[in-house]
């Protein structure tokens, strides 16, 4: 069954996995004839950006085992290197899985991967970033959007100045097409209102990169001359504070962020962190599931998946696209407490009750 399958691998992708199936016949997993268990395979970046393992491996592995008991999941982190997720995506075509789930660490380097998939007749859903290679599906937020909710909050923050303010812009990794994606976004918000006094790109989203950065845009511009940062997450925003209080830059800018990490809630609280973005993992790890069970049972992406999306070979896929949400001191209660993300007492640890009572966190 399962060669069959992989024979119509690049039917899967130029038309739909119904139609890849129904030449062969039933699918693999739960089905009535007493098929083997789908095995899926979920492949994550890194272990710097402290999303990926607290909050969507266990997102993704709890949901896809509520929405297919007898799945069996193969968990591996690629701590931020290509060539180890390139061997991690070798190993589970050897095996055999039915489903990918692919966090990209490079997306371009992970291409050739992702086409040995297609090849093997393993669908791949691209996680959060849009994978290059023939993949089957994609589910993300959208990351213009991201990019312009946190040049709008930057913008408000700095407010009126008699000339154009200037800020330093601590983008993410190059090779993260959603990096480029939130880079685009805030530059359509901030171009023209704003003198980018210092602009870098950080390789991994490395934090202690973003630091040295900080360190050195403080130097060229002084400690007096910059009125924002534009942070593209919050590892990245947490190492720019870092650096500007190094420095003695008092009153600290507004710094933007995304993630919504407690570490960054609890400096927005503290006043040192002007916002960050939220984007609700929990759906997006359902829509993930979603996806990879259907993929790794052959019946059909468009069932959970109703946007689309054109992939680098300029082929259709479905999608599913979020929105996400920004969150400053004032709104910390209307949307990631009241969703349950954090509890008031996860964020107000005592050196922050003066501060959570002034942002109405009691």
């Amino acid at each position: 069954m399962k060669a069959c399958i992989r024979g119509a691998a690049m039917v899967m992708t130029a038309v739909s996995t119904a139609v890849a199936v129904s030449a062969c016949g039933s699918g693999t997993g739960s089905t009535p004839d007493g098929g083997t268990a789908p095995k899926i395979a979920l492949l994550l970046p890194d272990a710097t950006t402290a999303r990926w393992e607290t909050q969507d491996r266990p997102l993704l592995e709890k949901k896809i085992m509520e929405l297919c008991r007898r799945c069996t999941i193969e968990s591996a982190n690629a701590k931020g290197d290509v060539a180890f997720q390139q061997e991690q995506m070798d190993s589970v075509i050897t095996k055999g899985v039915d489903a990918i789930v692919l966090v990209a660490v490079d997306a371009r380097s992970l291409a050739t991967s992702v086409q040995e998939a297609a090849q093997a007749g393993i669908p791949v859903i691209a996680y959060d970033r849009l994978a290059q290679g023939p993949i089957s599906g994609y589910v993300s937020f959208d990351g213009e959007e991201v990019g312009r909710l946190q040049g709008r909050a930057l913008l408000k923050a700095m407010g009126k100045h008699g000339q154009l303010p200037q800020i330093v812009m601590m983008n993410g990794d190059p090779s993260d097409p959603n990096a480029v994606s939130f880079k685009k976004g805030a530059l359509s918000v901030l171009t023209g209102r704003v003198k980018i006094g210092k602009a870098y790109d950080t390789p991994q989203w490395r934090p202690e990169i973003a630091n040295t950065n900080m360190s050195g845009a403080i130097a060229a511009l002084g400690v007096a001359k910059i009125q924002g940062v534009y942070s593209a997450n919050d590892g990245l925003a947490g190492a720019s504070i870092s650096a500007l209080k190094a420095n003695k830059v008092d009153p600290l800018p507004p710094v933007t962020g995304q993630d919504a990490e407690l570490g960054a809630v609890q400096r927005i609280v503290a006043g040192d962190q002007y916002m960050t973005v939220y984007k609700p993992f929990g759906p997006e790890a359902s829509a993930g599931a979603a996806m990879a069970v259907a993929a790794a049972r052959r019946t059909g992406l468009e069932q959970v998946a109703k946007d689309k999306v054109t992939t680098s070979g300029r082929k259709t896929v479905p999608a599913v696209l979020l929105t996400p949400v920004s969150v400053t001191a004032a709104t910390i209660k209307d949307t990631l407490v009241k969703d349950g993300f954090y509890t008031v007492r996860q964020i107000c640890v005592p050196r922050l009750q003066a501060a959570c009572s002034r942002s109405g966190l009691t």
